[in-house]
């Protein structure tokens, strides 16, 4: 979605109608505080997501080689 010159236009004047000249400031600052913090959080996990991606997957150790029946006997009753 593109917005163009004009439609920037209709949008602030808006914007000035409803929120007023005293409060269309601040809202813009705290759109401003928001767009920067989500920017950062995409940017932490696409960088957590690439480490984790890059780092070498480490493969479970071979486990002594059991006889699977051997759990299932019952063992000496004392």
């Amino acid at each position: 979605m593109n917005f163009g010159p004009a439609e920037m236009l209709v949008v602030g004047a808006l914007a000035l109608l409803i929120f007023g000249p005293q409060r269309l400031p601040e809202i813009a600052r705290t759109i401003g505080k928001a767009m920067r913090e989500f920017k950062r959080a995409t940017s932490d996990l696409t960088d957590e997501i690439k480490a984790g991606l890059d780092s070498e997957p480490t493969a479970p150790k071979p486990s002594a080689t059991k006889d699977p029946t051997q759990e299932l006997r019952p063992g000496p009753r004392e």
